[in-house]
């Protein structure tokens, strides 16, 4: 890890749709992600298989290049569609507890599940 810490750049490719650019704010498993159409994003595991398509309305922000629309908590007519691409799991993490000066050693590893969803349209 390096000693500053420095931010993350996400890059994202933008949906023209004549000129303008589309996207929304959605929350989705307590975190909130910016959906473009077209874009992949990731998210932790959903219980569904591949090909599956899901449909959420939490929506938070919505813009269509011209008109920005913030909901009070959420936006009730706009929603996105997405489709489940594939399930799969990440890295392997490396738990290693030990206590100093004792015989007290423990080693786990995690794998986080995730699915890889593809935004398919924002319907409003």
């Amino acid at each position: 890890m390096p000693a500053c810490k420095m931010p993350r750049v996400i890059w994202v490719k933008l949906f023209i749709i004549g000129g303008v650019i589309m996207y929304a704010m959605i929350d989705f498993g307590g975190n909130q992600l910016k959906v473009v159409p077209g874009e992949k994003v990731l998210v932790y595991n959903l219980n569904k298989k591949e090909g599956e398509l899901v449909e959420n309305t939490n929506v938070l922000l919505f813009s269509d290049g011209e008109n920005v629309s913030i909901g009070k908590p959420y936006l009730t007519d706009v929603k996105v569609k997405l489709e489940v691409v594939k399930n799969f799991k990440g890295k392997k993490v490396i738990v290693f507890k030990k206590r100093r000066r004792k015989t007290s050693k423990v080693k786990n590893g995690f794998r986080q599940s995730f699915t890889q969803l593809k935004v398919i349209e924002i319907v409003k």
